[in-house]
Order: C-alpha cells, then sequence, then structure tokens
C-alpha cells in the first residue's frame, strides 16, 4: 500500500498549460481536459460558451480587465480551482473593456459589472450565484463546491473522501488508506484525509506509522476537530495498550473495592482500547457520580477525550453525554 509515511504529500497544482493528455502539434503536449474547460470568450461566443454549455454543465464566468489588479491574483485562483474540478466545472474569461457591447447587456439584466473582478455562475441558462473582489482560493473552493451541489454534482475529493470513508467502515483498511492517500496528494490541507489516514494505519496495528502521519499534518490544521479526534484517538490507544494486558487484575481490583477509583480509571481506558465505549463510559461516570473532584476532576476529563476521539456524533458520545449531563446536573 503507497501511503504517505515518511514524506510530505505533494498536491498537484500544474501551471497552465502543464497538465498533458494527448500530443499536440509536432509531438508538443496538448492541453489537459482540465485546460479545456478553461476559455476565453466575447460577446460573439458568449452565448455558445456560456449559456449554451450551462444547460449541461455549471459556468464561472470571470469579468476581468487588463487594469484590474485584484484580478491578476484572482483569475490563477479561479483557474487551479477550476482544474481541481476535474472537467465538473467550466470557466469562462470576459475582458469587459474588450466587449462593452456584453457588459451593458448584462448590466441591464442585473450583473453589476461597474467593478471587476466580478465572477458569475451560470447553470441551466440562469445566473445562479455571483462575488465580487479577489476571494481566497479556499473561498473560491467552497463557492464551486455549492455550484456544483445545486446542479447535483460535488467535487472529485469529495468522492474520494466518500469512497474512503466507505472503505474504511466496511473494514477494506489497505484500500482506505490508499484513497486517503490519493486525495492528499489532490488536497494536502485535507483534515478529514489526514483524520483518516492516520485512524486506518491504527487499525491496522501501525501506531508509529500514526504517529509519523500526525507529525506530518500542516500546523494550519491541527486543531481541526477531525485531526484532534485522531490525536486523542492514538493517545488513547497508546495509554490503553498496556491497561488493556492488566484486564483481569484491574477487575478483580474494582470489584473488591469499588472505591479503587484508580483501578476504574485503568478499566475504562482499558475498555477504550478495545473497542468497548459503552463500557468504558460507564466506568469513567461511576467515578464522576462518586467523587467529582478526584484527581483534578480526572474521569470527567478522560471521559471528554473518549468524546473526541469517537467523534462528538457517534452513538457511544451522545449516549454517554446524556448521562454525563444528568449526573452533574443532577
Amino acid at each position: 500500500m503507497d501511503m504517505l509515511i515518511g514524506q510530505k504529500p505533494r498536491a498537484p497544482t500544474p501551471s497552465p498549460g502543464a497538465a498533458a493528455a494527448a500530443p499536440g502539434p509536432a509531438g508538443l503536449p496538448g492541453p489537459s481536459a482540465a485546460d479545456e474547460m478553461i476559455v476565453d470568450s466575447t460577446q460573439k461566443t458568449f452565448m455558445h460558451d456560456v449559456i449554451e454549455a450551462s444547460r449541461t454543465i455549471p459556468v464561472l464566468v470571470d469579468f476581468w480587465a487588463t487594469w484590474c489588479g485584484p484580478c491578476k491574483q484572482l483569475t490563477p485562483a479561479l483557474e487551479k480551482v477550476t482544474r481541481a474540478a476535474g472537467g465538473r466545472v467550466k470557466l469562462v474569461k470576459i475582458d469587459i473593456d474588450a466587449n462593452r457591447a456584453l457588459v451593458a447587456q448584462l448590466t441591464k439584466i442585473g450583473l453589476p459589472l461597474q467593478s471587476v473582478p466580478t465572477v458569475a455562475a451560470f447553470w441551466q441558462g440562469q445566473i445562479a450565484d455571483m462575488f465580487q473582489g479577489a476571494l481566497a482560493e479556499s473561498e473560491i473552493k467552497r463557492f464551486v463546491e455549492n455550484l456544483l451541489k445545486l446542479a447535483g454534482g460535488a467535487m472529485p475529493a469529495a468522492d474520494l473522501l466518500a469512497e474512503a470513508r466507505a472503505a474504511m467502515e466496511a473494514g477494506q483498511h489497505e484500500e482506505a488508506g490508499g484513497l486517503f492517500s490519493a486525495l492528499l496528494q489532490e488536497e494536502p490541507e485535507s483534515p478529514e484525509a489526514w483524520a483518516g489516514l492516520i485512524r486506518v494505519l491504527m487499525a491496522m496495528g501501525q501506531e508509529d506509522q500514526a504517529e509519523d502521519a500526525l507529525a506530518q499534518v500542516p500546523a494550519g490544521i491541527a486543531d481541526h476537530p477531525e485531526v484532534s479526534g485522531a490525536r486523542s484517538a492514538l493517545a488513547l490507544a497508546t495509554e490503553g495498550r498496556a491497561a488493556a494486558g492488566q484486564m483481569a487484575d484491574l477487575e478483580r481490583r474494582v470489584a473488591a473495592d469499588p472505591a479503587d477509583h484508580q483501578a476504574r480509571y485503568d478499566l475504562a481506558t482499558a475498555l477504550n482500547a478495545l473497542d468497548r465505549r459503552a463500557e468504558a463510559a460507564d466506568a469513567l461516570l461511576v467515578i464522576v457520580k462518586a467523587d467529582r473532584g478526584w484527581n483534578e476532576d480526572g474521569a470527567r476529563l478522560q471521559l471528554l477525550k473518549f468524546f473526541e476521539a469517537w467523534g462528538l456524533s457517534d452513538p457511544a458520545t451522545l449516549a454517554a453525554r446524556r448521562r454525563l449531563s444528568a449526573v452533574l446536573f443532577s
């Protein structure tokens, strides 16, 4: 399995015209399929390039001008996101100074083209959405994702993430790991992909590699809930491994002395390591109910780590959180 461990993933971010599909004239590389979805248009071809094309594919129209500084920042970002969409969206660029008649006509129907850059999204021959100004690449991506959702589609990365998660849930860990790694090649700052890769390595018993993967997570997403959850899961797995080997002894100690909170705490950690979530939560809740201040509120804090590791929408989290609230506020 080719997972991204020991090296930083590299996102494919070709410059315009750098990607190649079929050979061009004289054996030179031809444009990629994604590049063919980026075109310059005029008032003569607007109906064909935008209105007619939008009957089958969402179309972004970038209204720009040579004198516009923000346009020089926005257009490359639009092109990058369009290429990442892999042929699921089209980008049409219109120079407003060279197409004044078209601009005047579109202004009459409500498009605010008095200032640029302006980007209008067309779907089924109609304007579906728009924005003005130079947005960050992440905001452009969200704009395109919403447009694709409106059209009943999604970015390729979203499909890849769904496939990876399905494979992980089905216990196909090697396949899931490969898919998460492939997603990281496309989106190196995807917290969902990093978290998925870390969890899949844990499921395969490769905790050292999971630690390596965690160390490679970009700083900007290190505190994302998905990454934090994977980090907590990894820490709890390491903590619980030793305790799991002492299960029988811990159970005997708790049975002999129900007030032995340390033994019950360690037992909860061991149960969690064995994925016996409800029992693990029950053990900590017993401590919280009996002695909230034990070990500086350690049982409640450990339970919160469980919630983070399991995921806030996990059934075990939801059930235990309700019981914790009942204990705290009774």
